[in-house]
């Protein structure tokens, strides 16, 4: 098999839905470091965004990070498509109830409700923190925190997280068994270790929105 036949197969597709998926778990890494730059004030987060705006390795990422989260979904979709035509549907939807946890069933519907929170949050926070007139008065912080007031913004932000965490319940282990990483001795510690990392994931994001909600400064 070629290269190109490798990638236009269902193993092929996830591999590359793998590779993607764990850039993009890396990046939420990254991301929620410089959030927690938020606690240590205005001055720390500000200059915290500045450096990652002028890296250019960053700057770089920043697209390599968007082309593989729209292949990440569009290949995640072509595949949930594909298993529903091959299987039939009503088939489909019986055998993947009984033989899959609820967080693989509903894959490409977190899936594409995380793609509609990355483009409200790129609207709310990435375009204005990146694109404002710097002779605006109002910082990334302030930018940031005033969000965070809005009962209606943080309540969706706080529930993308939630729907994010059902997503990499699955997500996490499912990378690690399409790269060929996963056997049955470290099945037990790759689901461990994604329990931790999506709890710290999400719970992070959403304990800094939360805070920021109820604190006065």
């Amino acid at each position: 098999m070629n290269h190109c036949n490798f990638f236009q197969s269902s193993i092929g597709k996830k591999v590359v839905m793998a590779t993607t998926g764990i850039f993009l778990m890396i990046f939420l890494l990254l991301h929620l470091s410089v959030n927690l730059f938020l606690f240590s004030g205005e001055k720390a987060f500000n200059e915290a965004v500045f450096f990652m705006r002028k890296n250019i390795f960053i700057r770089m990422m920043e697209y390599v990070l968007a082309v593989g989260f729209f292949i990440h979904i569009l290949l995640g979709v072509q595949l949930h498509l594909t298993n529903k035509k091959i299987k039939g549907e009503i088939d489909y939807a019986m055998n993947s109830y009984l033989t899959t946890s609820f967080s693989s069933r509903t894959m490409v519907y977190t899936g594409i409700l995380i793609l509609c929170f990355l483009g409200l949050h790129l609207i709310n926070f990435m375009i204005p923190m990146k694109y404002s007139d710097p002779r605006h008065l109002i910082s990334d912080y302030d930018i940031v925190v005033t969000l965070f007031k809005n009962p209606y913004y943080t309540f969706i932000y706080v529930f993308s997280f939630f729907i994010l965490g059902i997503h990499l319940n699955h997500g996490f282990q499912s990378s690690f068994q399409s790269l060929g990483l996963s056997n049955k001795k470290r099945l037990v510690w790759i689901q461990r270790f994604g329990f931790v990392y999506f709890w710290f994931i999400c719970s992070g994001f959403s304990i800094i929105a939360i805070w920021f909600f109820f604190n006065d400064n």
